[in-house]
């Protein structure tokens, strides 16, 4: 007897994937109470403020948390932008133009590459709706 053989569309795997991400208010509370007092407040007012990505990002287990690089942001931000990384931007790269970082927290190369940028905690920037969040 033949092996049944599934073939599944592109379309069709995109919308797997997207139900996969999508993550409900409980779960992300379930989740948010395994973490540090500081991420529990962090992940319940971004929630609050309409920011589920971000929340459901931050709720994720410490191997699956987001790191971006310098290099990342160079290529994806422009002049003048407001970006929150759900994580922890890292050193690696070059930044040559100035915005304004939002994240959980920075590495010390990255502290002394971003001297000119402006460096902010998430909670300063989750009412703000001209943000671009970078995982």
């Amino acid at each position: 007897m033949p092996a049944k053989v599934r073939i599944l569309l592109p379309a069709f795997k995109r919308k797997m994937k997207e139900k996969i991400k999508k993550i409900s208010k409980t779960l992300l509370e379930k989740r948010a109470q395994r973490k540090s007092e500081q991420i529990r407040k962090l992940v319940i007012a971004a929630k609050k403020a309409g920011m589920l990505e971000v929340a459901a990002t931050l709720a994720l287990p410490r191997r699956k948390a987001v790191k971006v690089n310098l290099e990342e942001l160079e290529n994806s931000t422009a002049e003048g932008d407001v970006v929150v990384v759900p994580g922890k931007v890292l050193g690696n790269g070059k930044l040559n133009h100035k915005i304004t970082i939002a994240a959980l927290s920075f590495s010390h190369t990255a502290r002394q590459k971003l001297r000119n940028c402006k460096l902010l905690p998430i909670e300063e920037v989750l009412h703000r709706k001209d943000i671009k969040i970078i995982k």
